[in-house]
């Protein structure tokens, strides 16, 4: 697991070479805020070793932050990613490693008959029961969160990882009312108090799409403030003393800025973005989609650009991303090691300031 020690070396031995504020901190420890996700591409063994060379050169270039998920490419990103830890030239307790659950994986390719395989593997194997399934492919059940984690951590090659996300809760909303997926979480979340105590995870969290940055009358919302709520309740279940419920993962980019414009959790003034409420009860927010899963390669608007400090659009959108308020660390996607030097140097450049950033909502 990170270590405030380890990762407070890692930042003696990079931060010289980054902008002001490129290490965040993440409870005691210090991360970068830039991190490298792991989600697109296709299951096969020529992306898994570019993944291997991309985390491995980002983990000794600068980024001790690594995102994965238990369903991304089949579970091959999660074991490219244990690979790299394991043969790049950083300390494990200088990297912290974020992984998810609540997918059904398929195991490195996709199978011709998806149903069977789920019905097969999953169901009849007792790990998940099938009206707990929404949309035949998600589930907050204890028991299938347990598995996907010991799951993760045997891909991994890891004994603990370092944030474990509940991954797109809104998508059981898809099979039943708010509700019920609230009471589903809180029990998701006592078992996840259960494994930090454990110490396999160092802390939870809740990783999104639309629930934390729609307005509150959209099908898919989650309201952060009874998200926070079921953690405390999950955590004296738990005997725990206080929640580990850490960090929220939602994507935020220049075309989608919902998660610092719509103001649709209520806080103690009144309705507040997602972004503030979290800074404001003490979550860390990781952003996905930081250059719009590669859109914002092509360009962006261009008094938003002129803005912004970089050599390229992608150093400018990953900039972007970073200068938001209360965001710990923003997730860009690359199997490429060219790529990921591009992006070390969009940190080089300091971040926007708060009145800046603010300026380009007016």
């Amino acid at each position: 697991m990170a270590t405030d020690e380890g990762t407070y070396e890692y930042k003696l031995q990079h931060g010289d070479e980054f902008g002001r504020t490129y290490f965040r901190r993440f409870d005691g420890l210090a991360v970068s805020s830039l991190g490298v996700g792991t989600y697109l591409g296709e299951p096969t063994d020529a992306v898994d070793a570019r993944y291997r060379d991309a985390v491995a050169t980002a983990l000794e270039g600068g980024v001790n932050v690594v995102d994965t998920a238990v369903n991304y490419r089949h579970q091959r990103s999660e074991r490219a990613v244990g690979d790299a830890i394991e043969h790049a030239d950083v300390d494990r307790d200088a990297v912290f490693v974020s992984t998810k659950g609540g997918f059904v994986p398929f195991d490195g390719e996709r199978p011709d008959d998806p149903g069977a395989y789920v019905k097969r593997e999953f169901v009849d194997a007792g790990l998940v029961d099938r009206e707990d399934l929404a949309r035949g492919q998600h589930a907050l059940a204890p028991d299938f969160l347990d598995a996907s984690l010991d799951r993760s951590l045997d891909n991994l090659g890891l004994d603990s990882v370092d944030l474990y996300y509940v991954h797109n809760p809104e998508t059981q909303l898809h099979a039943r009312s708010r509700e019920d997926v609230y009471d589903r979480l809180e029990a998701a979340f006592a078992r996840l108090e259960e494994r930090a105590a454990a110490g396999d995870v160092g802390a939870y969290g809740v990783a999104t799409w639309d629930a934390f940055r729609v307005p509150a009358d959209h099908d898919q919302y989650l309201a952060l403030p009874e998200v926070v709520s079921r953690a405390r309740s999950a955590a004296k279940t738990a005997g725990n003393t206080a929640t580990h419920l850490r960090a929220i993962q939602l994507p935020f980019n220049v075309f989608m800025a919902d998660a610092f414009t719509v103001e649709s959790h209520e806080g103690p003034e009144g309705p507040q973005s997602a972004l503030r409420f979290a800074h404001e009860a003490g979550l860390n927010v990781f952003t996905s989609a930081s250059i719009g899963q590669g859109e914002l390669v092509e360009g962006m608007p261009e008094d938003v650009a002129e803005r912004l400090a970089g050599e390229s659009t992608t150093q400018r959108a990953i900039n972007f991303a970073r200068s938001a308020p209360g965001v710990t660390s923003s997730l860009v996607g690359t199997s490429d090691p060219e790529h990921v030097a591009e992006n070390l140097a969009a940190c080089r450049f300091d971040p926007m300031g708060a009145d800046a950033f603010d300026q380009v909502f007016e």
